[in-house]
């Protein structure tokens, strides 16, 4: 567990791990900058990640490979995570377990082939950094030229605070302060009995449980809806919109309004259509919606709707002359995340048919008025919470034992979800699966990436007050 004084300095180091060698000088340049923003009328000094053409993230093809110089031009360490992505456990940007920090002003070099086509991100996973925007998409696409006539349009969500994020876990820690919304509440005491299935959905329990910050804004590509990015519809109406969850602590919603689409892919793997107006979007989960705007002149607002509070972000879509009305950040408070839409997915690719090799459990634990988050009854930043063999296939099971939903992040691997609340599913290929308040979900993975892979809860205070754990290849099954 992050102590108080690492946590302000908001540095991690690792000592005598293997690592991407110097810079080349014919690959381009991915650049960590410091930038500023402009929210609700106030500047912002935050981070970003810059790539080649001068814009936040990246966009690659199927088949190029990943050969980039990462640049840190910010003045303290960082080291950036190919969210969604499957490198060599040397190239993943973990600090303690892939390799150490970049310096600033320190240039590396990342190599890797094995592209994951599909809807990603990237971020820092140093400290508390992603909560100030240290965050950008990660575009894999299949060809330069889309297989649908589409529009397609990346939105990168985020939760936003004028506050330094060291001072809000610190507080959050303590037991309370302006930003932490319960106070000195003991999470680890509540009364599990009273939060069944049936109220699970409900806003009440959403604003009781689920938002620990209180946050200014929720950014859409970095705007509010005092002035939200307009999209001018080119391709007579019809839009893929890949959405991209970067909060640090915002479980959302999208909701599309009256217009009705469908779901096609998330986490970077197609699954089939599912229609609908709201779709549930967990942290650091990506959704890939398919729309077609009605006939005619008009503007309509696709809408982030925080869970648990009134705070909302938002993009417009316009096609014509369509007139764009003025719309408020606050709505009604989102409910909280279900796993209806989880149940209801099934992948177009399947997983190869062989055994399941063990099952391991994962329970999710703590939430105490100290806010010590952990696996297993522990609280930690790499421990090790069970070995594998390469090759084998293996089923874990989570069970949230703590009174917060808690999305569950697995490196360099791909899961399958295939088990909720004891009913078996064909559900959909995740890097990122939600576990809400008293739920037993179960992933299934294949051990073919091998090192030693983060396991964590992607809430960033959550993750930074224990809830991190790691697996570790130990040899062939």
């Amino acid at each position: 567990m992050i102590g108080r004084r690492q946590v302000l300095q908001g540095l991690v180091t690792a000592a005598g791990l293997p690592f991407v060698g110097p810079a080349q000088a014919a690959s381009p340049e991915l650049k960590v900058v410091s930038r500023v923003i402009d929210v609700k009328g106030k500047s912002a000094k935050v981070f970003g990640i810059v790539g080649p053409t001068g814009k936040q993230g990246l966009e690659l093809y199927y088949g190029d490979g990943f050969d980039f110089n990462v640049r840190n031009d910010i003045d303290v360490a960082t080291l950036i995570h190919w969210h969604g992505l499957t490198p060599p456990v040397q190239m993943d940007g973990t600090p303690m377990l892939s390799g150490p920090t970049l310096a600033p002003g320190e240039t590396r070099h990342f190599k890797f082939n094995n592209l994951n086509v599909g809807t990603h991100w990237m971020h820092s996973h140093v400290g508390l950094q992603s909560q100030k925007l240290l965050a950008a998409p990660l575009i894999v696409r299949e060809k330069a030229d889309s297989l649908v006539d589409e529009q397609e349009h990346v939105v990168l969500v985020h939760d936003f605070t004028f506050r330094e994020p060291e001072e809000i876990l610190v507080e959050l820690q303590g037991g309370g302060g302006e930003h932490a919304k319960h106070g000195a509440m003991d999470h680890s005491k509540m009364d599990h009995s009273k939060m069944s299935a049936k109220t699970e959905g409900s806003g009440m329990l959403a604003m009781m449980m689920q938002a620990d910050v209180k946050y200014d804004a929720l950014l859409a590509n970095d705007r509010t809806l005092d002035d939200p990015e307009i999209v001018r519809s080119e391709k007579a109406g019809r839009f893929r919109l890949r959405v991209i969850n970067a909060s640090a602590a915002t479980n959302i919603w999208v909701d599309l309004g009256e217009i009705e689409g469908e779901i096609i892919a998330v986490d970077g793997h197609m699954v089939r259509p599912i229609k609908g107006k709201r779709f549930p979007l967990a942290v650091a989960q990506r959704a890939d919606i398919r729309l077609s705007l009605p006939a005619g002149s008009g503007a309509w607002p696709v809408l982030f709707q925080s869970e648990g509070d009134t705070l909302r972000g938002g993009i417009i879509l316009q096609s014509g002359e369509g007139a764009v009305a003025k719309i408020s950040d606050q709505g009604e408070a989102g409910a909280a995340l279900d796993l209806q839409l989880e149940a209801q997915l099934v992948p177009v690719g399947k997983q190869r048919d062989e055994p399941v090799s063990r099952v391991e459990m994962v329970m999710l634990t703590g939430g105490g008025a100290d806010y010590s988050w952990g696996l297993n009854g522990k609280a930690s930043m790499h421990d090790v919470l069970f070995n594998v063999r390469n090759g084998e296939r293996i089923d874990v099971m989570f069970h949230n034992m703590t009174t917060m939903a808690h999305p569950m992040h697995l490196h360099g691997h791909y899961f399958k979800v295939v088990n909720i609340n004891g009913q078996n599913i064909d559900g959909a290929l995740r890097d990122t699966v939600l576990v809400p308040v008293n739920a037993a979900v179960t992933i299934r993975f294949d051990a073919d990436n091998p090192g030693t892979w983060a396991l964590h809860c992607h809430h960033l205070y959550h993750q930074n007050s224990g809830m991190m754990g790691a697996i570790a290849y130990t040899g062939a099954a």
